[in-house]
C-alpha cells in the first residue's frame, strides 16, 4: 500500500490576514490509472473509469492513504484589516486544503489545542460515509465532542469526486474561521487547463458569531460587517478612532494568462449570505454542482448559498488588463453593512498593482433561490422510481425563552454525551423527542427511495439551503406556496440532484435519497443562526444494519470518556448543538 503523509505545521497567529496561497494545482492532477489519461484535453478520462461511471456503484481501487493532521487553535486575526479572534485549522483561514483522489482513503488527526472553548467535531460536508457513518462529525449525532486537549481520527473512503469543505459542527465555530477545503480530483465534464483550487465567499463579522448569538437567539439575525473572498478582504479604518481598526488588509488577487481555461471551486461558507459570483467582463461555464457532475451550461453569474459548491470555468479571453472578481451579495438574502465590497482582482499582468476599472453587466438578483433548476442537469442520468409514500415535514417557529425553528412542533436539541449513534449501537430504538428522529427502512423493493417534504409554515418569508448529510438527493420540486398533495408534477426524470438547496420562502422543497447508506443523518438548515435555533431532524436509516467495527468503536468510545470528564466545560451547551 502507498502512504502519502501531508505533514501540515501549526502557525503563528498574527493581526494580518490569515490565507492560503491561492495556488495552481496542476502538477498534481494525474491520476494513477493509465488507459486513460486525464490532461487538458481529456479531463473525461480517468484512468480505467471516466465521466460516465455511475460513482454510485463503482470506486477505483487506488490502494492509496493520504494522511493529514489539523490542529485546531485560537488567535488573534485581521483578515480585512479588523483585529479579533478567529478559530483555525493549522493557524490559517481558511484552513489547510485536503487533497485526495477519487478511490483513496483518507485518515484525517484533528487536535483541539483550543484552550478557552468547549470540544469540537468536524464534518465533511456532502461525504456520503458510506459504511463510515461514525465519522460524519456531527456532536450529538455520530459523535461527542472532542475534548480540549485530545485528539480524534477520522477515517474514511473517497467514493466521491469534486469540490467541498471540512467544518466544525460543533455550534458556530465554522463562523469563527474553522473550516478548509476538500479536493476530491477525479474526471470533469469539460476540459481546462489549470485547477485553481478552491475559492470561498464568506461573511464576516467584527464581533465574534459567540457574541452576536445572544443577538440572533432573539429572533432577528445580526448585521455583519463584511465579506472576505478566499480569507482576505479591505475594510476602510481611515478616520476611525476603533483600536481594533488596524488596517493593511488586501484584497484577493489572482493572475490569467491569455487563451488558458481555469477551473474556480466555488464554495459559500457563509453564516447567513447568498452570493452571486460574477467576473467582470468573462464568461462562467458551469460543470458542477455540489459532488455531481453535470451538463456543462454557460452563465455571467453563479447564485450560490450556503454550504452549495460549483465548479466553473472561467476562460481568459478578455482584452487583458485588470477585472473585478464579485462575490456579488444578495442583498435581499442577507443583513450586511458593506456587501458592496466584497471583491477580488483578476490581473492579465502579475507586474499590476492598479484597481480595476471594469464594471459588471451582471443584473442583480432579487431572489434568494438556487442557480435556475432546469440548468442544472446530472451528466450520469438517473431517474426516481418507486417513490414511496411521502414523509411531510412542517417548518413553523416557537417563542421558548428565545426564538426557535421547529420541524413538527419540535425544535432540534441534542446532548452531546449522549449521541444518537451510541442509542443505536445500544440497542434502543426509541429516542429523545428533541432529537428529531424520523426512522427510514426499507421494504424489500428495488432500488428503495425514502421522499422528504419540507413546507415553509412559519409565515417569516425566509428562505432556507436545506442539507442532507450520508446522501445526495433528487430534487422532485421547489416550488412555492403550499403543497395539495399532489405528486404528478413532481419531476422524476433525471432530476437536479445535489446535497443542500433552497426551500423557497412560504413555500415546500420535495426531495428524494436512496435507501442504501444505513446510519443517523442530519438534515438542517445551513444558515448558522437557523441550524443553532433547531431548525433540524434526524434520519435513522435501516437501523438494524447500523454496525461499527471494534477499531473505530474503540475510537467511539475513547472520545465519549474524555468528553464526559471534560463537559460541560467553561461554555455549557446554549443552542441546538449544531
Amino acid at each position: 500500500m502507498k502512504l502519502t503523509l501531508f505533514s501540515l505545521v501549526a502557525a503563528a497567529l498574527g493581526s494580518q490576514a490569515l490565507s492560503i496561497p491561492y495556488h495552481s494545482l496542476e502538477t498534481s492532477l494525474q491520476p494513477r490509472q493509465s488507459n486513460c489519461e486525464n490532461g487538458p484535453d481529456s479531463r473525461n478520462c480517468w484512468g480505467n473509469f471516466s465521466i460516465d461511471t455511475n460513482y454510485y456503484d463503482v470506486t477505483p481501487d487506488t490502494g492509496n492513504t493520504v494522511e493529514y493532521w489539523l490542529s485546531i487553535e485560537e488567535g488573534d486575526c485581521a483578515p480585512d484589516g479588523y483585529q479579533r479572534t478567529c478559530m483555525t485549522f493549522n493557524g490559517t483561514v481558511p484552513g489547510p486544503t485536503i487533497i485526495a483522489d477519487w478511490g483513496d482513503n483518507l485518515v484525517i488527526h484533528v487536535t483541539n489545542n483550543m484552550q478557552n472553548t468547549n470540544g469540537t467535531a468536524i464534518h465533511w460536508h456532502g461525504l456520503r460515509q458510506q459504511g463510515s457513518v461514525e465519522y460524519d462529525g456531527v456532536p450529538g449525532v455520530t459523535q461527542c465532542p472532542i475534548a480540549p486537549g485530545q485528539s480524534m481520527t477520522y477515517k474514511f473512503r473517497v467514493t466521491q469526486y469534486g469540490s467541498t469543505w471540512y467544518h466544525s459542527h460543533f455550534t458556530l465555530q465554522y463562523a469563527e474561521g474553522l473550516f478548509g477545503g476538500m479536493i476530491l480530483r477525479g474526471p470533469a465534464t469539460a476540459n481546462y487547463d489549470e485547477d485553481l483550487g478552491s475559492l470561498f465567499l464568506q461573511d464576516w463579522g467584527h464581533v465574534e458569531a459567540f457574541t452576536n448569538w445572544y443577538t440572533a437567539r432573539k429572533g432577528a439575525p445580526p448585521a455583519l460587517d463584511g465579506g472576505l473572498i478566499n480569507g482576505t478582504n479591505t475594510f476602510d479604518c481611515s478616520g476611525s478612532t476603533d483600536a481594533n481598526c488596524v488596517g493593511g488588509g488586501k484584497k484577493f488577487e489572482t493572475v490569467f494568462e491569455s487563451g488558458k481555461k481555469y477551473l474556480l471551486r466555488l464554495v459559500n461558507v457563509a453564516v447567513d449570505g447568498v452570493f452571486q459570483f460574477s467576473i467582470d467582463g468573462h464568461t462562467l461555464t458551469v460543470i458542477s454542482t455540489d459532488l455531481v457532475p453535470i451538463v456543462p451550461y454557460t452563465t455571467d453569474s453563479v447564485q450560490i448559498t450556503i454550504g452549495q459548491r460549483y465548479e466553473v470555468i472561467v476562460e481568459a479571453n478578455a482584452t487583458p488588463g485588470d477585472y473585478w472578481l464579485r462575490g456579488g451579495w444578495v442583498d435581499t438574502c442577507s443583513n450586511n453593512r458593506n456587501s458592496g465590497n466584497m471583491t477580488g482582482i483578476v490581473r492579465y499582468d502579475n507586474s499590476s498593482t492598479a484597481d480595476p476599472s471594469s464594471s459588471s453587466t451582471v443584473v442583480a438578483s432579487t431572489n434568494c433561490l438556487d442557480e435556475p433548476i432546469q440548468s442544472l442537469v446530472p451528466h450520469l442520468a438517473l431517474d426516481v422510481t418507486n417513490a414511496p409514500t411521502i414523509t411531510s415535514e412542517n417548518l413553523g417557529i416557537l417563542f421558548d425563552s428565545y426564538f426557535k425553528w421547529t420541524i413538527n412542533s419540535s425544535s432540534l436539541l441534542l446532548d452531546w454525551a449522549n449521541p444518537t449513534l451510541e442509542h443505536i449501537l445500544n440497542g434502543d430504538s426509541i429516542f429523545p423527542t428533541e432529537y428529531n428522529v424520523v426512522s427510514v427502512e426499507p421494504s424489500g423493493t428495488d432500488p428503495e427511495w425514502a421522499v422528504l417534504l419540507i413546507q415553509d409554515l412559519s409565515g417569516i418569508g425566509l428562505a432556507h439551503p436545506i442539507h442532507l448529510h450520508g446522501h445526495d438527493f433528487w430534487i422532485l420540486a421547489q416550488t412555492a406556496g403550499m403543497f395539495d398533495g399532489n405528486t404528478t408534477a413532481f419531476n422524476t426524470v433525471n432530476p437536479a440532484r445535489r446535497d443542500v438547496a433552497v426551500l423557497p420562502a412560504n413555500g415546500y422543497l420535495a426531495i428524494a435519497f436512496l435507501l442504501d447508506n444505513p446510519g443517523a443523518w442530519l438534515v438542517h438548515c445551513h444558515i448558522a443562526w437557523h441550524a443553532s435555533e433547531g431548525l433540524s431532524l434526524e434520519f435513522v436509516e435501516s437501523q438494524s444494519s447500523i454496525t461499527v467495527d471494534a477499531a473505530d468503536k474503540t475510537v467511539f468510545d475513547d472520545t465519549c470518556t474524555s468528553w464526559g470528564g471534560f463537559a460541560p466545560g467553561p461554555f455549557p451547551q446554549d443552542d441546538s448543538g449544531i
